[in-house]
Parts: structure tokens; sequence; C-alpha cells
């Protein structure tokens, strides 16, 4: 088998092969690049780094007696560079080793031949006549007695003319040897040998500290340490991204780009240099950014902000210009910057005008984006969540030409993740994604993945071969509420406080105008609050009327106001610290940053909150007058007077039901939908689904229930929606 490495020749590569093998042979020949074919060669299309690829050619060359022919008009098909970097490193260490033992051998090796005497016996068997023969090196004296032992001693004399005279009168052979003498070289190597091993031992160990041989070493601080996936190593596509169509169009232009970029250029347009994406927390941002990648089949840059800048100055800077010179080595490819915000922030926010690190490693990822020397055909994608604090010169056309939303996910959306992440675990047949969808308003594509995945371990745990919808309920009351905390064990008072409380929310929570249906009232210590109150929306909003807000406000002491009415002022507890909090901030955003007071009107009087640079908030200056200030509390004060009087004429009008639902919660500690309408009703609530008696009895009523997706369009708004996607109290 012959290697040829091919390169570019004149005439063409096909008329370079005959020639180098004489048109002899089989020729197997891979590549990554479109070939045309020709007379006895099997053609292989990948790239030699692929496992598949090699075990093709190679399986191809045990068949037939082919020649193999590597051609470098495919960039990086030498699979050699790594084993030859360890073959280096091992030579490095056999030198050691070598010399190593070639000098101790020279310096340590002593001639021990026969018994050591002591000079005073060397003497004494001299005047006797026992010794035969001595040999003489130096203060070295080795020789043989007449009987045949061998023997040492050493000669504490440096004159030995008086011993070789007794040695001539006993008749004794004398042999000296000739002193050994030293070349200059050699005296030079064992004089610096020590100095060089541990200069050549210092240098081993950066190298390899700094990374060398491809590896990640401790030195290595200027190198980018962004993971490179290669374009077959990304397995995720556009199938595998569901709930952001609108994003998915949005980027599907890259991957046309990547694919097909004469057909734009013709036009003259140009690739997008960068995508920023632009979403909360678990949208799937990260996702999109494989899946453009996984569809495109180019190289994938994948590196976190927060690894750019470390403790060294200069590092950020020099791993941005090495990340970059990495990428331009692989284009067309993209980089993603994942949380781009840790490194991308509002550059001058510090006190004193300070240029901090984090500063220069912007600058200089600005210039790499867009500076003097242009990079085509690298397409850098960031992720944030965090928009407001980027810089601007970041945000500019010509560094991110695009800025894509991915929002949550509506009601459709949110049913085909769920199908999505529902595939790959064995499910029920009376499984209604439609229906958990509806139930589950606010959920990112993260929770949801989270709710099967909870979901399917209630159904192992308790030894089901599928997932049911019951687990499915319980998954989802885990994640909205908390865990049950069984281990905490409550008094009876306690209990019946805990009852009544959340009996208070419930009750006004469904009497209000324009609230969120009550979902489920239960007293068992769930996550950090010892009752929980869940009202859960029936479809998505996106904004809030004054009605909906003065409603959530009187709920939120439903809870207080039923403590005090039952149990008496002295009696009340901290428990609604939290609702008050809410309570109060609902009604302070509503005076001063809703602009829904009739006294001051629709201005805005709030400061930003939203500001996060300490150089920028210690600046600014208050926007409100004294008395201003005054009318503004006087507001928050009517707002929450008006709506604590509402809930406290609620509750005292519907008192037997309060007694009621307290005693319900007592007896089955969780009620739902199907038991809290029976008491609305003035009926005797039966048991939950669930649960079962002293007696052994079930409850014959349906769990909670959720109403079927309804056609009514969802209410949309540029204003924010407020709280998560349930109330808990």
């Amino acid at each position: 088998m012959h290697v040829l490495e091919l390169g570019a020749a004149p005439g063409g590569w096909t008329q370079y092969i005959v020639e180098q093998l004489d048109g002899t042979g089989v020729i197997v020949a891979s590549d990554i690049l479109p070939m045309d074919s020709f007379a006895d060669v099997r053609f292989i299309q990948g790239d030699f780094r692929e496992d598949s690829v090699l075990q093709e050619v190679l399986n191809a060359l045990g068949n037939v007696g082919a020649h193999l022919v590597l051609s470098d008009m495919a960039p990086n098909l030498n699979r050699g560079s790594s084993l030859n970097d360890l073959i280096k490193n091992v030579l490095l260490w056999v030198v050691i080793a070598v010399i190593l033992m070639t000098v101790f051998n020279n310096l340590g090796t002593q001639r021990q031949i026969g018994n050591t005497l002591a000079y005073s016996d060397f003497l004494a068997r001299v005047s006797t006549g026992s010794v035969e023969t001595v040999v003489m090196d130096g203060p070295e004296i080795t020789g043989r007695m007449r009987t045949g032992e061998a023997f040492t001693t050493y000669s504490p004399e440096t004159d030995n003319r008086s011993l070789i005279g007794e040695l001539r009168d006993a008749d004794v052979e004398i042999i000296a040897e000739r002193p050994e003498e030293t070349g200059l070289l050699t005296q030079l190597f064992i004089s610096w040998f020590p100095f060089l091993l541990l200069i050549g031992v210092w240098i081993f160990f950066m190298r390899q500290m700094q990374g060398g041989g491809g590896g990640r070493g401790a030195m290595s601080f200027g190198k980018s340490k962004a993971r490179l996936l290669g374009e077959d190593q990304v397995k995720v596509t556009f199938a595998d991204v569901a709930g952001v169509e609108e994003a998915k169009e949005e980027v599907a232009e890259l991957v046309e780009f990547l694919r097909e970029p004469g057909k734009f250029q013709k036009l003259g347009g140009k690739i997008p240099r960068g995508v920023l994406m632009v979403g909360s927390p678990g949208t799937g941002k990260t996702l999109l950014a494989k899946a453009i990648a996984g569809e495109a089949k180019v190289p994938f840059f994948s590196i976190s902000g927060s690894d750019f800048v470390e403790m060294f100055v200069g590092v950020g800077a020099s791993r941005v210009r090495d990340m970059f010179e990495q990428a331009k080595k692989h284009a067309p490819c993209i980089i993603f910057i994942d949380e781009i915000d840790a490194v991308g922030r509002h550059r001058g926010a510090g006190l004193g005008g300070g240029h901090d690190e984090r500063e220069q490693t912007l600058n200089q990822l600005l210039v790499e984006m867009d500076g003097f020397e242009g990079n085509e055909g690298v397409i850098v994608i960031a992720a944030t969540n965090r928009p407001d604090v980027l810089d601007p010169a970041l945000l500019r056309p010509g560094r991110f030409d695009r800025q894509v939303v991915v929002p949550l996910p509506d009601v459709r959306g949110r049913e085909q993740i769920l199908r999505v992440h529902m595939s790959k675990v064995p499910i029920s047949d009376d499984v209604r994604p439609d229906l958990i969808a509806r139930g589950t308003p606010g959920f990112s594509g993260a929770d949801l993945a989270n709710l099967v995945n909870e979901a399917a371990l209630f159904a192992a745990r308790a030894d089901k071969r599928t997932v049911e919808m019951t687990e499915f309920e319980s998954a989802k009351d885990k994640i909205m509420m908390g865990a049950e905390r069984k281990s905490m064990v409550m008094s009876e008072d306690e209990k019946r406080l805990t009852a009544y409380h959340e009996a208070g929310h419930a009750i006004v929570g469904r009497l209000v105008p324009e609230h969120d249906p009550v979902y489920k009232v239960t007293i068992i210590p769930r996550g950090r609050a010892l009752g929980v109150t869940m009202f859960l929306p029936e479809e998505d909003r996106y904004s809030h009327s004054v009605q909906r807000l003065n409603s959530q406000i009187s709920t939120l002491y439903g809870g207080r106001l039923a403590e005090e009415m039952i149990f008496g002022p002295d009696a009340v507890t901290t428990g609604a610290s939290n609702d008050i909090e809410r309570a109060t901030e609902l009604a302070r955003n509503m005076v001063s940053k809703w602009g829904l007071s009739e006294k001051l009107g629709p201005l805005a009087y709030s400061e930003d909150e939203g500001e996060v640079f300490l150089g920028r908030s210690v600046t600014q200056h208050k926007q409100i007058s004294g008395p201003t200030a005054q009318v503004i509390d006087e507001e928050i004060r009517a707002v929450i007077d008006k709506n604590y009087d509402r809930a406290k004429r609620i509750l005292e009008e519907n008192l037997d039901k309060l007694h009621m639902m307290s005693d319900a919660l007592m007896k089955y500690e969780t009620i739902d939908v199907n038991q809290i309408d029976a008491i609305m009703e003035g009926r005797e609530p039966g048991p939950p689904s669930d649960w079962t008696d002293d007696d052994g009895s079930t409850g014959s009523q349906n769990g909670p229930g959720v109403k079927e997706p309804s056609d009514e369009s969802e209410k949309k708004s540029d204003d924010g929606s407020i709280g998560g996607p349930a109330s808990l109290h």
C-alpha cells in the first residue's frame, strides 16, 4: 500500500495520480470536496478525521490491493499530529533517562574486589609473606593472597615509597595502574549537566502547562477556552427545537448563508456577522444556536462570557484574539458566546472612570467582530437575558446585525415542546399534552423539560411502566408549589391557623372579579411555605387591567384578614409577611410606575430600579419633590385600604364558607377545584380522588381539572407579566 500526499499539480489531480502510480492498481480516494470520477477509482466521500470514514477506507484497502491517496485539498486531514507530539514527549523522556543512567553509572560505580582489609592488617600480611600480588591505583590497593583470596585496602599515605620497599622485600608482585585522565568536554559536561538537566525539565513542564501537544495546561493563560465541535459532532437540528417558530425563521437564513453563500453574494448581500439571541432563562437560546450549527454542518466554537477574564491582566483580550484566529482556520464556522453580558457590559460605568480588564476584553471583541481586518465566514452568535446592560457599540449593525427574541412559549409552543420531550419517555394513552400545556402558563422550555423528567421520576418510584397523567399533575404541583415537607410536624393549632389563612386567600380570590381561578389549596408544608393556595391562569396574559391588579391585592390580604377575624388581632402571625410585601409592591407600581392613580395621573415617578451599574446610580439625582412623594405615599395607602376593606367585607359575608373550607383542609389537608366548587355552592365537599380514609375507603370525586383549550385569542401587550406562572400564598 502506497501513501501519496496529493498536492495541487498542473493538469489536474487526476492526471497527477496516474503519473505517480503508472495507472496501476485500485485507488481509494477520500475527500470532503466533490471530485469527478475516473477509471479504477472508488470514491469515499467524507473526512479522514471521522472514525466511520476511516474505517470504510481501511475496509476497502483490506479487500483489494489498493493505493491510499490523501488529498490536501481537504483541510486538516492529518490525523498524526497528536501522535507525533506523543512520540516527541516519549523520546525526550528516553533521552533524559539514558543520560541520567550513563552519568550515574560513571560517577557512582566503584569496584569492590574481595574482602576489605584494614591497612594495618595488610601490612602485617605483607610482613608475614602472605601477599602474592598487589595492584596500586592511587590510594586504592587491591590484590591476591598466596592462598588465592582477593582483598582490597586503602593507603592513608600520600607517598608510598616505604610501602613499595616493604613489598619488594617480601617478594610481592607490584602492578601500578595508569591514572585515568578526564577530558575537557567530559569535565564540562559533568560540571554543567545538573544545570542543563534542570533547565530542560523546566522547559518541558512549561510546555506541558501551556497546553503543549494540543492539551489544556495550567499556564495556557492567553489561549482561548472555546470548545470546538466538529461539523458532525453537533447532532441537534431544527426538528429538536420547538415552541419558538418565529426565532427559527429568523435564524434559518443563516443556514442558507452558510450552505450557499454565493446565492446571496451575487446579489450584493453579505453574510450577517453576528446574531444576538435575547430571551428569558430556559427559553432555548443555546439549543437554537446548536441547531444552526447542526443544520449548516459547520464547525461550532462554544464559550461562556465568563471564560475570557481571569486573574491576569491581558488574558481576556489574548483569548479573544486566539479564539478568532482558530475560527479563521476553520471558516466557515460559528462562534457561540453564552451569557455575553458577563464580558459585554456597558463601558465607562465604574467610579472614577477607571479602565478595567473587562473593558479591554470588550474592546478586543469589538475590533475582532468588525475592525480593520475582516473575518469572512465567521459568524458570532451570542445569548443573553440582559440586553439592557450591553454596550451600544456591541449592538450596532456590522457586529450584531440581528437581534432574535426568544420569548417564553405560548400554549401552542408549550404543547410542541412537551411532545418533543415526551417522545423520549414511555407515555400512557391518558396523557393529554394540550391540557398540560394549558395548565402551565409562563413555563419555559427548560421548565417543561423538567416537568416531563419529574413525571418520569414519579412513575419510576411507583414502579410503573408508563408515565400517566397523575404523575404529570404531581410533577406540576412540585414545580409550582414546591416539594412536600413530610418530615415537618405542625401542631393542631398551627394547622388550623394555616387552614383559615389559606381558606381566606381562596375565598377572596374566588369572589373578586377578573382573578385567576383557584386551582388547589393545601396546608401541607411545601418549599418554604406552611401552606399554599395556587391560582392557575386560564390563558397566557401579557397585560393586566386596574381591576385585575386590585383583585390581586385583595386576595393577598385575604389570609391575614381570616386570621384576624377568627383568632383576634393579637393572634395574627408573621405568615402574611410575603403577602404584604407583594401587595405593597403592586400598589406602589400602580401609583408611581404604571400611571393608574387618578390624583397623580399618567406619570411615572418611580426611579429606574433596573440600573445595575454603581457608577451611574450614584450620580443619579432624585426626580421627585418632597410634597409629591407624600402624595404618592397617600395614594399607595388609599389603594391598600380600599382593597383591604373589600377583602374584609367578602370574608364577613362568607364566614360560613370560611369555616367549611377550613374544616375540609383540616380533614383532607389538600383540596382541589371540585371540592372548592362544592364549598362555594354551600355543599359538603367530598374527598379528593387520591385521598384514603382510615377505614381504607377512597375518594370518588375527580382530581383537579384543567379547562379544555379555548379558541380565545391570547392578550398581548408590550408590558411584562407580573409574577410567575402561578400565585403562591
